[in-house]
């Protein structure tokens, strides 16, 4: 009830916040906010406000606010998940994953090394949570190894269990910033700077930025935890080696689909490289990264991989699996970022800040502090769908370029290290029963203060040099 009873006393409030139009944006936010942050209902269904609200406000005609919903970056990402279904489906997530721990070797902290390097690969293709579920089963039966060998479950144990569990999970968080399909935040930015500012990221040049921070973040991740808060010295085994090959065996010789969906795959990724080089000899082509994705998608449908048959990788059917929820969720997003445009509210920021005198370092450091500790409790989705805006209209008010603020306080997002609650993949490992609240906060913390200070020096250094 605490949503739309706010959202009521904010329509009807005796003075002016803003503006009228502004006024009923900021009432639709706060209802959105309030339903996002206690999740009373779906986060995807609060993302369907706007479609209502906001033509009963005369905010925006139905059609605008619509169109929001249909964006490119809606089908960019959907051409991502249809992409992510067929790695799946075919479990070649599951082999590569295995085949990268097998490569990294197989004493104690080589071990955790491959499992984060696996999880953080697989996260920049298929999502985090879908990541972290490939990765949970093996990782137990590494460490059931453990428990069941002649001195029991030591202390090193113990601390080998906490830094493959914590390790899992922290590198599906960071692994997704690499990419701008691999976490929902970055495509919700992509298209807030597409809609709104006409400003176009493409995706070999958020990778240039976003892999070799999603790097240092993971190395950083996994030298504290094995290096400082839970180091497994003198431990020994061997069988973990056994585990991994019995687990590919289980997989069998690789299928003709699995090489199929791995050449598709090969060639998104190639055609997003090369796309600015393809458009720069065929300038009237206009080749998009949604097109791209939209080729891929439509290619798993509709080439067979059995013509004899008929049988094609996937099928209409398996989209029941898909998670429209976040489209939606992308859809709403821009919806709310709309409307404080068009409202004034975006521009009543910028003019405040720029007749104040903080510190463009200092402000950068707040938000960044704000965005990520904020995201421990929330949505980071939701998050930057209501934030992004608002960053935006204190960066033209500041008088440096949008980029230059809402590229690190949108990565800020998805670092949340801190609480089982703050992301899929953190619940995930914590309901292993092998981590504890008080264990993942405490190396949470440290990470989440050394990830703000890492953006800080990305936006005073990296992103003026990259954009």
């Amino acid at each position: 009830m605490l949503g739309p009873l706010a959202f009521l006393a904010l329509v009807n409030l005796p003075i002016e916040l803003v503006s009228p139009k502004g006024d009923h944006v900021i009432a639709v936010a706060v209802w959105m906010l309030i339903w996002w942050i206690t999740e009373a209902v779906s986060i995807s269904v609060t993302a369907l406000l706007p479609l209502l609200l906001f033509p009963l406000l005369k905010i925006l005609p139905i059609a605008e606010v619509g169109a929001n919903y249909g964006s490119p970056i809606v089908f960019l990402f959907f051409g991502g998940f249809v992409m992510a279904l067929a790695l799946e489906k075919v479990n070649l997530h599951r082999r590569i994953a295995l085949n990268i721990i097998k490569l990294t070797g197989t004493t104690p902290n080589r071990v955790i090394l491959g499992f984060m390097i696996a999880t953080a690969s697989l996260s920049m293709w298929i999502s985090n949570t879908a990541s972290t579920v490939v990765m949970l089963p093996i990782a137990l039966s590494v460490i059931s190894l453990l428990i069941n060998d002649e001195d029991g479950f030591t202390k090193n144990d113990k601390n080998f269990a906490l830094s493959v569990m914590l390790g899992i999970a922290f590198s599906a968080n960071a692994g997704g910033i690499a990419t701008v399909i691999g976490t929902p935040p970055n495509s919700v930015l992509i298209g807030l700077l597409e809609n709104e500012y006409n400003t176009e990221i493409s995706f070999l040049k958020w990778m240039t930025l976003g892999l070799p921070f999603s790097t240092i973040m993971i190395a950083i991740s996994y030298l504290v935890l094995v290096k400082w808060m839970f180091p497994n010295r003198d431990l020994k085994f061997n069988a973990s080696k056994e585990v991994i090959q019995q687990e590919l065996k289980k997989l069998g010789p690789t299928s003709r689909k699995e090489k199929m969906v791995l050449g598709k795959f090969a060639i998104t990724v190639f055609l997003r490289i090369i796309r600015t080089l393809i458009n720069s000899i065929f300038p009237t082509l206009g080749l998009s990264d949604t097109m791209i994705s939209i080729f891929a998608a439509i290619s798993l449908f509709a080439v067979p991989y059995n013509i004899k048959n008929g049988d094609f990788i996937i099928t209409w059917k398996d989209t029941s699996k898909l998670a429209w929820g976040i489209l939606i969720l992308f859809g709403g997003g821009l919806a709310l970022a709309k409307g404080m445009s068009v409202s004034g509210i975006v521009d009543l920021v910028a003019s405040t800040i720029a007749q104040s005198e903080i510190s463009i370092v200092f402000t950068a450091f707040l938000l960044i502090l704000l965005m990520l500790f904020m995201t421990e409790l929330m949505s980071n989705v939701a998050l930057v769908a209501v934030l992004a805006p608002v960053v935006a209209g204190i960066a033209i008010g500041l008088n440096i370029p949008i980029l230059y603020l809402l590229i690190p306080v949108t990565m800020a997002s998805s670092c949340a290290f801190m609480l089982p609650m703050a992301t899929p993949p953190n619940a995930i490992v914590f309901a292993s029963g092998y981590v504890k609240v008080p264990e993942m906060a405490r190396v949470g913390v440290i990470l989440n203060l050394i990830a703000v200070a890492l953006l800080v020096l990305v936006f005073q250094f990296v992103v003026p040099l990259l954009f």
